[in-house]
Parts: C-alpha cells; sequence; structure tokens
C-alpha cells in the first residue's frame, strides 16, 4: 500500500501507520526511494542526520515523502485538446445498476429560534448573569 505522509488527520501522519498496525504488516515512512525485490522492498528515506535505509518484507505500507515521484505535466496543447474532448454522459441504468436509496425520511423539524443576545457594561455584570439567570457558574 503506497500512501502519502500528510492526510485529513490533520496532518498528523498517523492514517497510514494505523492501517499498517491494523492489517498486521510491517510500513516505512518518509520513502524518497523504494526498490522492489522478490518479497521485499529497499526503502530510502531521508533524516536529520543523512539518509536511512531499510529493508521490509512484503506486502507493506509506505507512505511517500514528496521526492518519490516527479510529476508529469501537461503540455498546453494537451490542454487545448483534453477541452475539445466530447465528455460522455451515462446514468446508472446505462451500466445496467438500479440505484434505490437505503435512507426513509420520516420528517423535517426546524430547530428552534434563537434567543436574541444580551449586552453587558462589564465584566461583573456578566458574572452576575451567568450566575444568577443562566445557573452556570
Amino acid at each position: 500500500v503506497i500512501a502519502g505522509k500528510q492526510s485529513v488527520d490533520t496532518d498528523n501522519n498517523q492514517a497510514a501507520q494505523m492501517l499498517a498496525a491494523k492489517l498486521g504488516i510491517p510500513q516505512a515512512c518518509f520513502a524518497f526511494k523504494v526498490e522492489l525485490g522478490e518479497g521485499k522492498a529497499t526503502v530510502q528515506r531521508e533524516i536529520d542526520g543523512g539518509l536511512d535505509t531499510k529493508e521490509i518484507a512484503l506486502p507493506a505500507v509506505i507512505t511517500a515523502d514528496l521526492r518519490l515521484n516527479t510529476p508529469r505535466y501537461a503540455a498546453l496543447p494537451q490542454i487545448m485538446k483534453a477541452k475539445r474532448k466530447e465528455v460522455k454522459k451515462t446514468t446508472p441504468a446505462d451500466l445496467g445498476i438500479e440505484v434505490s436509496s437505503a435512507t426513509k425520511v420520516l420528517g423535517l423539524i426546524e430547530p428552534p429560534a434563537r434567543k436574541a443576545g444580551q449586552m453587558v457594561a462589564s465584566v461583573d455584570d456578566l458574572v452576575n448573569k451567568l450566575q444568577n439567570e443562566a445557573k452556570v457558574l
């Protein structure tokens, strides 16, 4: 499994590691060079002191560093050709798929309207209102 090192887990870099733990397979993080062998992978990554090389058994989870791949950029003629290309529209029925919803709406109720806020002149007034009126302090 190849995954990015950044994800929607608030950039904590934990989704791929948790996947490896759940699957019970080895992991290698921040790979900038991967060489596949017979039943194993050699992974190089950059660390503070230089380069670190690990050999792991396959299958494994490997997270990619930004230098793992060289992106391919489209040339202007290719972009212009793509703009003119027809986009075919298909429906699920065209593909032989029957779509039905498993969700049943029983009803819709609007939430109650919010009460108007109150302005206070000082912090003492705010604390008094929170203690005596709202009873939250």
